[in-house]
């Protein structure tokens, strides 16, 4: 394990503990230009965050969904969602973690993904596998048909096109369910899930999940099938399925 991702380990479960100070404690959000809502443990976590990489990392470059771009290295930049799930934090859903990923040369090298009220940290780094609670994890070879299916919200996939292709997906999986963000991608790189649809993501959703996906041996691409994590959607997927997962959504 690099220091790198020794570290990210350590930081993300320490931002995770922050956060449940204020889980299902009726926190009070507010809401930002694009409509999404932030909370005060969104702000603090990450702010905790980059406190933490400032003085280990000093000449990192960090992207983070709330306080945006910080100048730093352009070959090295930690990619950062404090709160990847804030709509289920805020109705005290579980599944929220806290994503931690960093970027070298405009590739995900390594992810973190913690989820504090499950008490399960996902990581992984590339070349060295992929990991829940420190044992090696990988995605199934079900079949969709064999399989649990997970995506985001219903009103994404229609307001981006993508319900019909979704709909066909869902028709013939074993079992469909929105169990969206973050935690959805992961349940792909453990085996539980044969694929997670998410038609509206940015980079700090991604960048950490890429990781952990594809070093468990699945497929992380968008929509046409382009691996990747930075095209504002993306589809994570084993690979018994993952070519008919993406077939479904061509035009």
């Amino acid at each position: 394990m690099s220091p790198e991702l020794d570290f990210a380990i350590q930081v993300a479960r320490q931002a995770g503990e922050l956060t449940l100070r204020h889980f299902r404690k009726g926190a009070s959000f507010d809401r930002k230009p694009d409509n999404s809502p932030v909370t005060a443990a969104d702000r603090e976590a990450e702010q905790f965050i980059r406190q933490q990489i400032h003085q280990r990392f000093p000449d990192d470059g960090i992207l983070g969904e709330e306080f945006g771009a910080t100048a730093g290295g352009a070959d090295r930049i930690w990619i950062l969602d404090p709160i990847d799930g804030t709509k289920s934090f805020i109705y005290g859903v579980p599944l929220f973690g806290v994503l931690i990923g960093l970027q070298v040369y405009g590739k995900s090298v390594l992810g973190v993904a913690d989820f504090p009220a499950q008490q399960e940290t996902y990581w992984a780094e590339m070349g060295s596998g992929a990991h829940r609670n420190g044992e090696p994890i990988r995605a199934s070879e079900a079949k969709l048909n064999e399989g649990l299916l997970v995506s985001g919200s219903f009103q994404s996939m229609v307001a981006q096109g993508r319900l019909d292709g979704y709909s066909k997906l869902a028709e013939q999986a074993f079992v469909a369910r929105t169990w969206g963000d973050a935690y959805g991608h992961c349940m792909v790189a453990d085996g539980r899930a044969v694929a997670m649809i998410d038609p509206v993501v940015n980079v700090w959703d991604t960048c950490a999940v890429y990781a952990i996906v594809t070093e468990a041996g699945g497929s992380f691409t968008n929509f046409d099938g382009a691996d990747g994590f930075g095209f504002g959607e993306a589809v994570s997927a084993n690979s018994a399925c993952g070519a008919e997962v993406v077939a479904a959504f061509s035009k």
